[in-house]
């Protein structure tokens, strides 16, 4: 775009282009919506890229060196639409507006108001109810970076600082869920970008280095929270952390063009807060998004919140559990005092009532808030109360600290709520330039021009009943029109008899005219009544707002202490529809769970849920799992990690007990996919998360790994599991959930800290029956034949894998019988293991001729030649 605008010549277009002109320079690499009367237009480039993206129609005005210049419009009323497609595109939209007065020369002033980018967004229109817009910073500087979070829409401000390693950051950045993330532009590791586009689906942005400023940052963010120090954020010290933050503020006070007076403080994380899941692990756990389209994640499946905030909270609590076990308990306890109290509590259906309070008060903040968004809070305000009341026996009968902490945080707003309702009609329309959005007897003066507008019949009915009696003449008029405005008429005869304080306006051939300066009042009112009502009730809008505003603290603090409140209760109602129990937490490292269930595959099941024991502790960390595919070796070990996944929430599990000890990490190895955009085959992306597990697991953290070595040949896959397995047990020592179709694996079952299970199947008539129990001891076989009949394989085909099968069980067996096989598993260094490993037997040219003869069909001479061939055969 800035190409195209040095190339052109300005003096040649209008005034009104000269002026887009002039404002798009600005900001030549996002799209730009003008505002022009009742549509958002688009110009030049802007139009033909709106065009396509939203598959509007693309026109031309006026011209541009000869050349007709392309342009494409949205209506403004349905701006919101097409802005959130955009958005949702990745795209940052400059909105322009008429900010001046029409003079009748030249062009009406206008400016950018507002910047909407994918980390700035407030409005509901542009974001879902249950989705956070993250704007996330990054400041790298030698081994150390640091890491700042800020959601406009909820006012939620965090940092965090530690050493740099690339993965670790991929773990923290997938954790934040970023709607987008800025990057300072010259010192930034380009490594970083290449990941965050491999990992993370939102988009970079490059700012310039001033943003990022370890000498202003201190400033900057002390100005904002209006402090002259940052020691009692605890943030004073970690310089990066800081800087990341001040350019969270210097964008979202571009983008916004308004001050952020809802970020009111900071919050430090460590990563050491929360258990860890790499970006992989989310993803095949189906956390918040299910792994196919027709899938349900977890997230789907327990999101009963009653309100949007609550939702939102919940999918930040899965995505990021904690390890504070004090912090566990209270919610426990909180969840537990609901769940007893279920059936006397109306809160949840308080809580339905409640409105985004959170996203309320950013628009409230930032100056963008509409009339229903205060009827949302006073709806909100008046609910309190009644909130107050469902929970106080819970508080009282099971002493919940959390409870009793909530409770106070809510605060009083019976004051506000008073004044809303007063303030604001029952039901104002959508927007405040309709008008009629302040209530009747809130302001006098407003209600003087809504009476003069709206009654200025009657108004002028009375005054000239009033006027007749005054002066006594009983055919005094009081009329109107466009050139005159209003007036009295007298007649010529009666003319003398008018009083001293009318003023002559008008003289007619048989009338004379005047105006009193009461009249004269009276059509300067009317006529100005509706635009001057709109102006006053913009006015009293605002100080509205500007009240909000001063209390927005305390707002903010009761709007978190509702969405915690949702959450628990939802907990609590989780709990009770689906028959799920209290885990426990232990400080002996260790996973005991008893009868546990796979939360989404047992809801959505037809059939009983068949559920299973898990136990993984100190002297037993891996457990190596065989069996038939479809037996359910994966939901096995999902519904262990989601267990303890929710059990680290602070949620209620579904086992019938969970005692669980200290987890860091949860990391998962499952399924099969290559990476085409960069290269990796399937076995390159399973060995790639292989490797993050090998290197970054600790003793504490829990590992499922799904079929290692299988997108490789039989023997080298084989060796690299037998390695994985005895680096993960001997090593690492972490607790570990292990599947696979290797049996010769389930050897290492000797070892003192390796069991064995398998996930138990049936064969009935040549059907396989699967009972999804998972028992102790090592599978006879993988049933894949079985399966494979299942899937709907021919059975021609079926029929020919059973006879290469049993001729290759013959040759294993054979193999077997040598000395190689004996010491398979002994306890030698990987490398060796490798080379002891029997190579793959090649296949046999004689059995396979003989396979093929059909001997019915054969002479004397023809099966005596041969009988000669295959002896031949057999010499190779």
């Amino acid at each position: 775009m800035q190409a195209a605008i040095s190339k052109m010549d300005l003096s040649t277009l209008t005034p009104m282009m000269q002026q887009y002109m002039s404002v798009k320079m600005q900001n030549p690499h996002s799209l730009m919506f003008y505002r022009m009367g009742d549509f958002y237009e688009l110009f030049f480039e802007d139009a033909h890229k709106a065009a396509k993206l939203l598959g509007i129609t693309l026109t031309h005005r006026g011209k541009a060196n000869g050349e007709p210049i392309p342009m494409a419009g949205v209506p403004y009323h349905a701006a919101e639409g097409y802005l959130a497609r955009l958005v949702k595109k990745g795209e940052t939209v400059v909105i322009c507006e008429q900010i001046g007065e029409v003079t009748g020369k030249g062009p009406v002033e206008r400016g950018i108001v507002r910047i909407i980018t994918p980390g700035t967004l407030t409005d509901d229109a542009l974001i879902a109810s249950h989705q956070s817009s993250n704007l996330v910073a990054i400041c790298l500087q030698q081994n150390q970076i640091g890491i700042a979070l800020l959601d406009l829409s909820a006012g939620i401000f965090k940092v965090q600082q530690m050493d740099y390693q690339l993965e670790q950051l991929a773990i923290e950045l997938s954790r934040l869920m970023p709607s987008e993330i800025l990057i300072d532009e010259d010192l930034i590791d380009p490594n970083i970008v290449e990941q965050i586009k491999r990992q993370l689906d939102c988009p970079v942005t490059k700012r310039p280095n001033v943003d990022f400023n370890l000498n202003n940052a201190q400033k900057t963010l002390c100005d904002q929270f209006a402090t002259s120090t940052l020691a009692g954020f605890g943030i004073d010290h970690l310089p990066l952390a800081k800087a990341a933050a001040a350019a969270l503020i210097h964008y979202a006070r571009v983008t916004q063009k308004t001050a952020l007076p809802h970020i009111r403080s900071i919050q430090l994380e460590q990563s050491s807060d929360f258990v860890a899941l790499d970006p992989v692990t989310r993803r095949n756990l189906e956390l918040i998004d299910p792994l196919f389209e027709h899938g349900t994640s977890l997230f789907q499946l327990i999101n009963d919140c009653q309100t949007a905030m609550g939702g939102r909270l919940l999918s930040r609590t899965l995505m990021q559990p904690l390890r504070d076990s004090a912090l566990l308990d209270a919610r426990l306890d909180a969840s537990q005092a609901m769940l007893q109290g279920y059936h006397e509590s109306p809160i949840r259906l308080v809580l339905k009532e409640i409105g985004d309070i959170e996203r309320v008060l950013s628009r409230v903040a930032l100056g963008s808030a509409r009339p229903r968004d205060l009827v949302q809070l006073r709806q909100t305000c008046a609910q309190i109360p009644y909130l107050r009341h469902a929970l106080e026996p819970m508080i009282q009968s099971h002493q919940s600290k959390l409870l009793m902490q909530l409770n106070d945080e809510m605060g009083d707003f019976h004051g506000l709520h008073q004044r809303l309702l007063s303030a604001i009609v029952e039901n104002p329309p959508v927007l405040l330039r309709d008008g009629n959005v302040i209530a009747e007897g809130f302001d006098s003066e407003l209600d003087e021009l809504r009476q003069i507008r709206d009654h200025a019949g009657q108004f002028l009915i009375d005054l000239e009943i009033q006027e007749r009696e005054n002066t006594g003449i009983p055919t005094l008029k009081i009329g109107y029109n466009r050139v005159s405005g209003y007036y009295i008429e007298l007649t010529r005869a009666q003319a003398e008899q008018a009083p001293d304080h009318y003023i002559r306006r008008q003289t007619l051939k048989n009338a004379e005219r005047y105006i009193t300066p009461e009249l004269k009042s009276f059509e300067d009112k009317v006529l100005s009544s509706e635009s001057r009502a709109l102006a006053r009730e913009k006015m009293l809008f605002e100080m509205l707002l500007n009240e909000l505003r001063e209390d927005i603290g305390n707002l903010q603090m009761m709007s978190a202490a509702i969405a915690q409140i949702d959450l628990l209760a939802n907990f609590a109602h989780q709990a009770r529809l689906r028959n799920w129990t209290r885990p426990e937490y232990s400080p002996e490292i260790g996973i005991h769970i008893k009868a546990g269930r796979h939360p989404v595959v047992e809801a959505l099941s037809k059939s009983a849920f068949t559920p299973n024991d898990t136990t993984l502790d100190f002297n037993h960390r891996m457990a190596i799992i065989t069996g038939p595919n479809m037996g359910g070796k994966s939901t096995f070990m999902r519904q262990t990690a989601l267990i303890t996944l929710l059990a680290y929430c602070g949620s209620f599990v579904p086992a019938q007990s969970a005692i669980l000890g200290p987890i860091d990490r949860i990391f998962t190895r499952i399924g099969s996919a290559d990476d085409l955009s960069t290269g990796k085959s399937t076995f390159m992306v399973e060995m790639t998360e292989t490797s993050q597990i090998l290197h970054h697991s600790t003793n504490q953290s829990l590992v499922l790994m799904d079929e290692v070595g299988r997108g490789t040949s039989t023997y080298d896959g084989l060796s690299l599991a037998w390695a994985c397995v005895l680096d993960l047990t001997r090593r690492i020592k972490c607790l570990c959930l292990f599947a696979t179709h290797y049996f010769e694996l389930t050897e290492l079952g000797k070892d003192a800290n390796i069991d064995n299970f398998h996930v138990t199947a049936r064969e009935l008539n040549g059907n396989l029956i699967l009972l999804h129990k998972v028992q102790q001891g090592p599978a006879s076989q993988s049933h894949g034949l079985q399966v494979a009949k299942l899937a709907g394989i021919p059975n021609a085909v079926i029929k020919e894998a059973q006879n290469r099968l049993r001729i290759l069980e013959t040759q294993q067996k054979q193999q077997l019988n040598t000395a190689v096989q004996t010491d398979l598993f002994a306890d030698v260094a990987p490398a060796e293991v490798v080379e002891r490993i029997v190579e793959v037997e090649k296949e046999s040219p004689a059995l396979d001729a003989l396979n093929n003869l059909d001997v019915d069909n054969l002479t004397p001479r023809e099966a005596l030649q041969q009988l000669y061939a295959l002896k031949d055969l057999l010499k190779i």
